[in-house]
């Protein structure tokens, strides 16, 4: 049984209590609501009016925590914003929350500033458990300058809900959704001026926001630490589109598995990705920009993309303005939220999802195929390659056309988290 953090009482400002075997979102609610809400923290904030004294935050007087931020701020850091790649550019601050076992709590969230010269490190003990055994769980979301000046997290608690379920896996403590929230919308609070602005002038970028979850505590016998550390940074990132959706070859790595059966391919930890570094880099040496993963068991059904859930279309029509979204089922599988936006879409419209083992032999039968994920929502394939095999996908395999359903899903989403259209499932997070 993993650890479950929160709890039963307060204790000098920290959430704390004993392990439980399961533990609602309602009751870590009801557990908080002792301390004021964290919408009403974070309102406070925005004022320069929240003042913890059990926070110690850390600060560089050209950078003051305690500067009123507010949508003026947004888009006003010095950026040539149409330059941004999918890369790490330092902000003001990241934020952090620490877990000890001696109080079993989260200690408030504090702010911490990157060194006098803007340097992105922190110390970690030298036996911390991420470094030696790989405890390590992350999130990757996006916070969006929207048309109404407004900035907007999209589907957040989908991922405080994620990130549970690889800590509980992971053997960790759980982070309470309540604060994850506050963590997520503090950190994207304070640097709000690395946003990319909205439109043309933001070049199409957005702050990606990654929430981690360590061990930090030492320990060399083979075991759960004492100290775990919950952090969020920020950076803003670029439009992986600029020239426009465009199709791309995928490799399928048969030398590799991704993951094994109930292995933990399904929850969002670290060594997933370090598993995949030689697979990808060696798909890209070939020419193949994504790789993609069959089972580890048979080598006969399509699981996921090396960093992006899998999705085939079929048409129910000449055009597809009718079809069937179709994505692998699977207990190596993550549940890719970006995937979920697009199942739900799909429904939406009134169409078809099935959401089952697929076979290798379906590929060429689909009508479209994209991989999809936080960074870059859909990316459209038209061919792949296994062995000297080519299989084509639809029917504009090298003519460097996109799909118009995946062109549709993918104007659709864009539109959501920019406030260009209306949000019916509620899926947006204002934030300031």
């Amino acid at each position: 049984m993993g650890f479950v953090a929160p709890a039963h009482s307060i204790r000098s400002g920290r959430l704390s209590g004993r392990p439980q075997k399961r533990l609602t979102d309602q009751r870590v609610s009801r557990r908080w609501s002792f301390l004021p809400s964290a919408p009403q923290r974070l309102r406070a904030l925005a004022d320069g009016n929240w003042r913890s004294s059990t926070t110690t935050t850390t600060t560089v007087p050209s950078r003051s925590s305690s500067a009123v931020k507010s949508a003026a701020d947004v888009g006003t850091a010095a950026l040539a914003w149409e330059r941004l790649a999918f890369d790490f550019v330092p902000t003001s601050c990241y934020v952090k929350s620490v877990w000890r076992a001696d109080t079993n709590s989260w200690s408030p969230v504090e702010e911490v500033h990157y060194g006098p010269h803007g340097e992105p490190v922190m110390p970690v003990h030298i036996a911390s458990t991420a470094l030696h055994y790989g405890q390590s769980v992350f999130e990757g979301l996006k916070a969006f300058a929207c048309a109404d000046r407004h900035v907007r997290l999209f589907r957040p608690r989908e991922n405080a809900a994620r990130l549970e379920r690889s800590a509980r896996r992971l053997n960790m403590p759980v982070v309470p959704p309540e604060l994850f929230m506050e963590a997520v919308q503090r950190c994207v609070l304070r640097n709000c001026e690395y946003v990319p602005p909205y439109g043309a002038a933001g070049a199409g970028g957005s702050l990606y926001v990654r929430p981690l979850l360590f061990g930090s505590g030492g320990r060399i016998g083979l075991g759960p630490a004492d100290e775990y550390t919950f952090l969020v940074l920020v950076t803003p990132v670029g439009n992986y589109y600029r020239g426009g959706l465009a199709p791309v070859t995928a490799y399928i790595t048969t030398e590799y598995d991704r993951a094994a059966p109930r292995g933990v391919g399904h929850v969002k930890v670290a060594g997933n990705y370090a598993a995949d570094l030689k697979p990808s880099m060696e798909a890209k040496a070939r020419g193949y920009p994504i790789n993609l993963y069959l089972d580890a068991r048979e080598q006969r059904y399509v699981e996921e993309f090396g960093t992006s859930n899998f999705a085939g279309i079929r048409y129910l029509d000449e055009r597809g303005d009718r079809y069937v979204y179709v994505t692998p089922w699977s207990e190596s599988v993550l549940a890719g939220i970006t995937n979920r936006t697009l199942m739900e879409l799909t429904q939406l419209e009134g169409m078809a999802v099935e959401h089952r083992p697929v076979t290798l032999d379906e590929l060429g039968h689909f009508d479209e195929v994209f991989a999809t994920g936080t960074a870059v929502v859909i990316t459209a394939v038209d061919q792949v390659v296994r062995g000297e095999r080519v299989i084509p996908i639809g029917r504009t395999t090298g003519s460097g056309h996109v799909g118009p359903v995946a062109q549709r899903l993918y104007r659709q989403v864009r539109a959501i988290q920019t406030g260009e259209a209306p949000d019916p499932a509620h899926w947006t997070h204002l934030v300031i």
